[in-house]
């Protein structure tokens, strides 16, 4: 007998909490048990979900990554940008860019190909931000380093597309030696950050004319709810990002509405079922299948890219002159990475598409690894860092 979608989405409610508990229990993130529920739960081991229902669930990854955008755009008050400068956006280039240069030269080291190391290396600039602040909503933790990784992962998509932009147009002129495209491959990452900023603005600035009318906090959780999901499908039809266009539409609406305090508050009530889900499916979408078929060019890209994150925040919180705890526990809760890895290892099968099944596994397998180990490593930063209690 076939179940409902609505039977799934029970099954992935309580399995997540019943293992954000578990792991609760045993002093672990929130976010690693519900990882942890979906993978028991999804088609790799009992099958209870089954592939095809978790991949036509979409929708629940593309909400919840809105309002974690929107969120961490909510962060960017104009009064914390004058504070700290340009320190958060120097770590992300260096940390993005250290992962980067890692890499390239470990795959080099070990025998590939110039193209194949710059796509890798290109590939490992990206970082997932939602276990990131899923584990500082969790603890509440609150200091410099917390304040300064809320900034640098969301961040780190733009700089991420950018390197992958120049290292597409470079790979393509090594594997056939055209040159017609490669202005616009360059350029097409400068249009999809700058594009996905200004419609995250207009669509910001437009979210604080209806407030005035609409009082009540139930109208003004509809009102929030429909312009994160009219912003991430404005992105999907124009090819922007939607991470960067909620980031935008946070980080506008907070600096020019007064009210903006109240709707982030009621809009934090709304999100904790969603972002359940969302970890739940992640850990569903998990393939415990292709970590075998890595080999060693799996184990370089897991490790190097999470020596050259830490490496690069490190120098960059030196060179900003950031406080000591930022250059010691920053990097590591840099590890976790996700979705936009994802979307770039399948575009950089297009690029160089005889390695492209190595570069899924890779990716894939280093997806596993970084998305079950990376919170709970980013907890005990935090810990260190004596921002977090217990």
């Amino acid at each position: 007998m076939e179940m409902s979608v609505l039977w799934y989405l029970a099954l992935m409610i309580f399995g997540g909490m019943l293992f954000g508990r578990l792991a609760k229990l045993i002093k672990l993130p929130n976010v690693t048990g519900y990882l942890l529920a979906g993978l028991l739960l999804g088609p790799c081991v009992l099958g209870l979900l089954p592939a095809g229902t978790v991949d036509g669930m979409s929708i629940i990854s593309d909400v919840a990554l809105g309002f974690i955008a929107f969120s961490v755009g909510g962060e960017f008050r104009m009064t914390y940008i004058r504070r700290v400068g340009m320190t958060p956006v120097t770590i992300a280039c260096l940390e993005a860019l250290g992962a980067t240069v890692c890499v390239t030269l470990a795959m080099l080291a070990i025998g590939q190909d110039l193209a194949f190391s710059l796509m890798m290396g290109a590939i490992a600039a990206a970082t997932a931000p939602a276990a990131t602040i899923m584990v500082i909503r969790q603890y509440q933790a609150k200091g410099p380093v917390s304040e300064t990784l809320l900034t640098v992962v969301a961040l780190d998509d733009a700089v991420a597309l950018m390197l992958f932009g120049l290292a597409t147009a470079v790979a393509q002129q090594l594997v056939n030696g055209s040159s017609g495209n490669m202005l616009l491959t360059v350029l097409k990452p400068l249009y999809e950050i700058g594009g996905s900023l200004l419609l995250g603005g207009l669509i910001g600035l437009l979210l604080t004319l209806p407030l005035r009318f609409f009082k009540k906090q139930g109208n003004r959780l509809s009102l929030t709810i429909g312009t994160v999901f009219l912003a991430v499908s404005l992105a999907g039809l124009l090819e922007l990002s939607a991470l960067l266009v909620c980031m935008a539409l946070g980080a506008v609406f907070v600096n020019v509405s007064s009210q903006a305090g109240p709707v982030m508050t009621i809009t934090d009530q709304f999100t904790p079922p969603v972002l359940m889900l969302f970890f739940v499916l992640s850990g569903a979408q998990l393939d415990i299948g292709v970590l075998p078929s890595i080999g060693l060019v799996g184990v370089t890209y897991v490790v190097i890219r999470a020596a050259g994150k830490m490496l690069g925040a490190f120098l960059g919180a030196k060179w900003m002159k950031a406080p000591p705890n930022v250059a010691k526990y920053l990097g590591p809760s840099l590890i976790p990475q996700a979705g936009v890895a994802i979307g770039l290892s399948l575009l950089a099968t297009e690029v160089v598409p005889e390695y492209g099944a190595v570069i899924r596994a890779v990716v894939l397998c280093g997806t596993l690894i970084y998305e079950i180990i990376g919170p709970v490593v980013t907890k005990i930063s935090l810990q260190k860092a004596g921002e977090i209690q217990g």
